[in-house]
């Protein structure tokens, strides 16, 4: 498999846990490896991978497509399964990542699936231009791209967004695309989110009957003392009820 992954699978795990880091971030990203940790310590094998043009997933920028993000999230799963034959693969997402994952499990068609979304930027569609300066915006209506520079953004290495990818993400709006009973899912999101507003994790959940799970003061990377404790407890109660 060419995608660049990690996992800790001993091959005869129960359950199986892929990862899908958020924007700008990695297989390498705190939460990745936290859970690449402690996960398998309570049974259940993980596995992380860096989405295109992220990480060490060596494409050009034009390639962060959601086509591509979801064919590798695929791929990666597939590779899940062969290291743990029979086992239940489960899913968590952060942010960006929690958004590719409900897109992905809204367009499979059989089987029951459970996720754990943390940050989940439901609302990707608005948020991605949303978020943009206004220079930005017209380099983008210009060229049909712009590059978001590392530094500016705490990201891992700059990124490199086509009008195609924003044109993607406006077809897949999860608030269309998600209705009850796609999978079972568990969110957990920050009530002082500086990127994805409490309120539009809320209404997401509301609307789906979603638990949710508030964190007061929680930053969107639940950074906060304790938070990332939370996460995983809450996670790792979910994938084993």
């Amino acid at each position: 498999m060419k995608v660049p992954h990690l996992y800790n699978i001993n091959g005869k795990d129960k359950l199986v846990c892929v990862v899908v880091h958020g924007f700008g971030g990695s297989k390498d990203s705190f939460t990745a490896q936290m859970l690449l940790k402690e996960l398998p310590a309570r049974g259940i094998g993980v596995m992380a991978f860096d989405l295109p043009a992220h990480g060490e997933n060596d494409v050009d920028g034009g390639s962060l497509l959601l086509a591509n993000c979801l064919s590798d999230l695929a791929d990666v799963e597939s590779r899940a399964r062969a290291l743990a034959p029979g086992a239940e693969i489960v899913y968590f997402g952060s942010s960006f990542g929690a958004y590719i994952t409900l897109v992905y499990l809204a367009k499979k068609k059989k089987g029951k699936y459970r996720a754990f979304l943390r940050a989940a930027a439901v609302s990707m569609p608005r948020l991605s231009v949303s978020l943009m300066r206004a220079e930005q915006l017209t380099s983008l209506s210009k060229t049909g791209e712009i590059i978001l520079k590392a530094d500016e953004y705490g990201y891992i290495r700059d990124l490199k967004l086509s009008q195609e990818f924003f044109d993607e993400l406006k077809a897949h709006d999860v608030f269309d695309m998600w209705h009850e009973g796609l999978a079972e899912l568990h969110m957990v999101h920050g009530e002082a989110d500086e990127t994805v507003p409490f309120g539009d994790a809320k209404k997401f959940a509301d609307k789906f009957n979603v638990p949710l799970t508030a964190v007061p003061n929680g930053d969107h990377r639940l950074s906060i003392p304790g938070a990332p404790e939370q996460v995983l407890k809450l996670a790792a109660e979910f994938f084993l009820k």
